[in-house]
């Protein structure tokens, strides 16, 4: 046993991720529940249950990640990573100050949450991309497909005991003192920044500088068919099951008939089922192209189960293995695409990753929220369904016609 635990917990030997880890866990939680909040607050407090409404708030805080890609992945690649960090997290910190203070005071109106939202994405756009590159400054390769993970739990612990709290919070105080304890976590984040050694580094390979920085990722992206076929799977998954919010918020309120405290147990649900794929993937070694096939499967088979639950509690179960094939695929898909790239391009490459996976859902979240709004819930969580699947049938492809693909993975 104490072996195992000292396997899935090997990154937490290096210093610098400690207390990284520390501060990260905290901001997590934060963010966890400023998101189930916003949720809250967009569908009870300011719509009368319009999924299509949280579904622009969405497609504003992703926009960002497809819009700003030529400059968040050069950005990650050229400037200094620690730096940049410090200024992306206190940027949504102090943006989830002002969202709070606007909805304490009771003046918040559905456009100031669309505003912040789109600006938030901003920030996250450029956060994204280095925040996954920096693990590797403070663990090293050695350590990074264990630092991927123990991030990936951490995450999911966080979205475990977010909507748990948020829940509680929602009910006895009201969203606004949910964002304003966000805005108040990421002060943790940043101290965590300010402590770490910076001679325990590990310096990253430099970047060229050059206008064509982007278009020399798109180009190097190109040549890479594995990559390609985990693109486009990301694409599909994250354009159509990625809407969480809209699938989970429209059940337990139109459906279910739930308070914000069985909104917040649904959201948690999920997290249960991500935390248990996350524990098992430290164990399974290094993730190949069939991970990625069969979690998509997965994905699409809990969205099916989630679609025809007939009550509260089997929802929730679907939602727990959603949670499985979602965390599973995702988590597979950072160390093969970091580990298969040469450092100098790793940055624009996860950039391309995020952009795709997350900038897709301005796509996908209006017609998931049209879809709720007017065939009802159900039927949006079959779209998830369909693109859980078409993802592993595009893997499955993959895998069959090309021979330099399995081999490269």
């Amino acid at each position: 046993m104490s072996a195992i635990v000292a396997t899935v917990f090997q990154s937490l030997k290096v210093r610098n991720y400690r207390i990284w880890a520390a501060g990260a866990l905290a901001s997590n939680i934060g963010t966890s529940i400023q998101r189930t909040a916003q949720d809250w607050l967009v569908l009870v407090v300011l719509t009368h249950g319009s999924a299509s409404a949280l579904g622009v708030v969405m497609a504003l805080q992703f926009a960002p990640q497809l819009l700003f890609l030529p400059w968040t992945g050069s950005a990650a690649d050229h400037l200094d990573q620690r730096k940049l960090l410090m200024t992306t997290q206190a940027a949504m910190g102090i943006l989830a100050l002002l969202l709070g203070a606007l909805t304490l005071t009771g003046t918040v109106r559905l456009w100031h949450v669309q505003v912040f939202a789109f600006v938030l994405g901003i920030a996250a756009a450029f956060d994204a991309p280095v925040r996954q590159i920096f693990v590797s400054q403070l663990v090293g390769d050695e350590y990074l497909p264990n630092a991927v993970t123990l991030n990936t739990i951490s995450f999911n612990i966080a979205g475990l005991i977010g909507p748990a709290v948020a829940g509680v919070l929602i009910a006895a105080v009201g969203t606004g003192w949910a964002f304003a304890l966000n805005g108040a976590s990421f002060v943790a984040v940043l101290a965590s920044l300010f402590l770490l050694k910076k001679v325990e580094l590990h310096a990253p390979a430099g970047a060229r500088q050059s206008r064509g920085s982007f278009i020399e990722g798109l180009h190097y992206v190109a040549g890479r068919p594995d990559l390609i076929a985990i693109l486009v799977m990301l694409f599909l998954v994250g354009t159509f099951a990625l809407n969480f919010p809209i699938f989970i918020a429209t059940m337990a309120v139109k459906v279910f008939h739930a308070d914000a405290r069985g909104f917040g147990t649904l959201s948690s649900a999920m997290a249960i089922g991500a935390v248990a794929a996350a524990l098992w993937s430290t164990q399974s070694g290094r993730p190949t192209l069939v991970t990625l096939i069969w979690s998509t499967a997965l994905l699409g088979l809990g969205f099916t189960l989630g679609g025809v639950s007939p009550t509260y509690w089997t929802f929730a179960a679907s939602l727990a293995l959603i949670g499985i094939g979602y965390l599973t695929f995702i988590n597979a898909t950072n160390p093969i695409m970091q580990l298969s790239t040469k450092p100098s391009m790793r940055g624009r490459v996860m950039a391309l990753r995020i952009g795709v996976g997350l900038g897709a859902t301005p796509v996908g979240a209006p017609i998931v929220g049209w879809t709720a709004d007017h065939f009802g819930p159900r039927w949006s969580l079959g779209v998830g369904a369909a693109a859980g699947f078409a993802a592993a049938v595009v893997g499955g492809y993959a895998l069959a016609r090309s021979k330099r693909l399995p081999a490269a993975l």
